[in-house]
């Protein structure tokens, strides 16, 4: 074996094992900034549009743009020293839930901050020309935007179906369980089934089986069917991705990701189905290129 090989060899697995500890460093952290790059990607728009407004007042009222974001900047880095500092007593009060989001807002800030920077940062080191990658982080962004917009469009329906369902079996406060279903609908696991069945328990327990057996129809053929068959359909549509497919990997993803699977499951799904694309059409380009009659 040349020794050029055994460089190479040696490069390789010298960077394997270091992607691997970064890895494993990073694992405790990696849902949180999971989340703060879809809410980066969907937001980015909203916040160079402040940052506009910011810079018309700096230049109208000598406020600079950056006192709010590092004011916001230095709050979270003392609340995070003070997470660290004091761990084994927050662990007690406060839920992951809680500290995860701390680490979303922190990464959060600093992709807006540098996101511009890091994605073209990217794109000069992604191994592909610039045709088949800005097709490839096109297609990445659509299934973000399709799938956060997407959830939220199901959140407000099913929260409106809901409300109106409560509202139309004389139930105590619509307007407030349907809203609080529109927030439930998120999770994964029960989704809007957390707020209508206890209440269909309740009724059946109070003797109003009527009510409760026609609650509980509207929650599983109505409510629950809206997210089952118009979430595939809404980011279809958007992503131009067969709704059989995106049903199967958002449960898949679900199962093997967790929450984030929500997201990251058809995302894994476009860039597999966009690299098969990319390869299709370098076939036909290289079978076209050989049909030619050369001189």
């Amino acid at each position: 074996m040349k020794k050029e090989h055994i460089a190479v060899i040696l490069v390789l697995c010298v960077s394997f094992l270091a992607f691997y500890l970064l890895y494993k460093i990073l694992a405790p952290f990696l849902e949180a900034i999971f989340w703060a790059v879809l809410l980066a990607m969907v937001s980015y728009p909203v916040y160079k549009r402040i940052q506009r407004i910011l810079g018309r007042l700096d230049r109208s009222v000598g406020l600079s743009q950056s006192q709010p974001f590092d004011f916001l900047l230095k709050n979270i880095q003392q609340i995070s020293t003070f997470l660290f500092n004091q761990s084994s007593k927050i662990l007690k009060g406060l839920s992951t839930f809680l500290i995860s989001f701390l680490f979303t807002l922190l990464s959060l800030y600093f992709l807006f901050k540098d996101g511009a920077r890091l994605l073209l940062r990217l794109k000069e080191v992604f191994p592909a020309p610039p045709k088949e990658r800005d097709l490839l982080i096109g297609r990445f962004q659509a299934m973000v935007k399709a799938t956060v917009f997407g959830g939220i469009l199901i959140a407000i329906i099913q929260g409106a179906l809901g409300g109106l369902a409560y509202w139309i079996l004389g139930l105590h406060s619509p307007v407030l369980w349907g809203t609080a279903m529109a927030f439930v609908s998120f999770i994964p696991v029960g989704g809007t089934a957390l707020i209508w069945a206890p209440t269909c328990l309740i009724l059946f327990i109070l003797g109003n089986y009527l009510e409760g057996i026609l609650l509980l129809l509207i929650g599983v053929l109505v409510i629950g069917m809206v997210d089952n068959f118009l979430r595939p359909f809404f980011i279809s549509s958007k992503t131009k991705i067969h709704p059989l497919l995106l049903f199967f990997t958002v449960l898949g993803g679900i199962q093997v990701f967790g929450l984030i699977g929500v997201v990251a499951g058809p995302l894994v799904a476009t860039v597999c189905l966009t690299l098969f694309e990319i390869y299709a059409q370098g076939i036909h380009s290289r079978d076209v290129s050989e049909m030619e009659p050369h001189p």
